[in-house]
């Protein structure tokens, strides 16, 4: 087996990473355009290091999941401004426009044309601008990943901006960022980290370096996520979170997804419920019926012994209960169902038809059939 690993991010990694910034910026531009929260609740530190090297930074908020025009517009303002280096310090919807947005500027046309799905699907022929990533939740691993989900919502779809120009220059993963976040997100983001971690290690595509991450990151969420929700100064707790969602997009770069993703880019597209409660509303039914699936068919080997890996490393005795330990978790953590975040049941042979569609459904371990795949639905609500 041929294997193919990437990470062409410089990461900077460890409390107090973020007072490398105002330096790390300084060495790609002086005109700065900053994606932050509507809060601005990181304003002073901006602030503080930025100016220290004489930058001139233009803040734009990010409020919610990038649109196609939201992402247009601020695009549009960048390079009225013609800014030197894009930064992002937020969650995945921020660090998401930031860089779709450094796509953008450095490249002609429209968003359209180098959408999936909706658009054209051209390739971006030029470098995006340097990105500086700063993940303030942990979670979605977008520092390290080369795409962006956008959404459209007059077709009520997700589709990613893909390109490995797309890639942050540098990302500084700090956990003191990640101490003030409230519990909700804190579950949310974790489980979306968890279902990165879990997914990409028992594809059909695995990859033997992602693996080590994913069983690492496993293990530390395992450990942490409960702890970091209780307490969001845990720093013990809030410094595996981090390095666990890092893993995770590291390995959803570098390996395949499965059902829980296939699913959620067309659940949330159509009801715009938040990406990692989706994950993980779903999580415990998808890990229940890819076992099924795997042993109805014979397909006993090597797939099972991922899930029962998984589950030696949680200290359980067997891979079915995984699903109980999902769904605990979930509970521990105040995870609402799928019909709490909206999805209604006479939807699902839409859902479904858009979800067999999805590029992540192909990495799932088994190939799974409309009724199993309402099953799942089902078992989720």
């Amino acid at each position: 087996m041929v294997t193919e690993f990437l990470v062409p991010t410089r990461i900077v990694l460890g409390e107090g990473a973020v007072q490398t910034l105002g330096e790390t910026v300084g060495s790609y531009g002086k005109k700065a355009m900053v994606f932050g929260s509507p809060s601005e609740r990181f304003r002073a530190t901006l602030d503080a290091q930025l100016s220290a090297q004489d930058i001139a930074y233009l803040y734009h908020p990010v409020s919610g999941e990038p649109t196609v025009e939201s992402v247009q517009n601020a695009a549009a303002l960048g390079k009225n401004h013609q800014v030197e280096v894009i930064v992002g310090i937020g969650g995945g919807s921020v660090l998401d426009t930031a860089k779709a947005v450094a796509g953008l500027i450095a490249n002609e046309g429209d968003l359209y044309d180098y959408l999936e799905v909706i658009g054209r699907g051209l390739s971006l022929s030029k470098p995006a601008l340097p990105f500086i990533a700063l993940p303030t939740t942990a979670g979605t691993g977008s520092e390290v990943t080369k795409n962006a989900v956008i959404g459209d919502p007059t077709q009520k779809v997700k589709v990613s901006l893909r390109s490995p120009l797309l890639c942050a220059k540098v990302a500084i993963v700090d956990p003191q960022l990640t101490y003030d976040n409230p519990p909700e997100v804190t579950a949310r983001s974790g489980m979306d980290a968890l279902t990165q971690l879990i997914e990409p290690f028992v594809s059909n595509q695995p990859n033997e370096l992602v693996d080590a991450l994913c069983r690492d990151g496993i293990r530390r969420i395992s450990r942490a996520l409960l702890k970091a929700y209780q307490n969001g100064k845990d720093g013990e707790a809030r410094r595996d979170m981090a390095v666990a969602s890092l893993f995770s997009g590291i390995a959803l770069a570098n390996a395949k997804l499965g059902a829980v993703h296939g699913f959620a880019g067309v659940l949330g597209g159509m009801y715009g419920a938040p990406h990692g409660a989706i994950c993980a509303a779903l999580l415990p039914a998808v890990i229940e019926r890819n076992l099924m699936a795997l042993k109805e068919r014979g397909l006993r080997s090597q797939h099972l012994m991922r899930y029962r890996e998984i589950a030696q490393i949680l200290g359980l005795q067997s891979e079915e209960q995984l699903v109980e330990w999902a769904a605990k978790l979930n509970e521990q953590l105040g995870i609402p169902s799928l019909s709490q975040l909206g999805v209604r049941r006479e939807d699902f042979d839409l859902i479904v038809e858009k979800s067999s569609r999805a590029s992540s459904m192909k990495g799932n371990p088994v190939a799974l059939t409309k009724e199993e795949m309402v099953a799942i639905l089902q078992r989720a609500m």
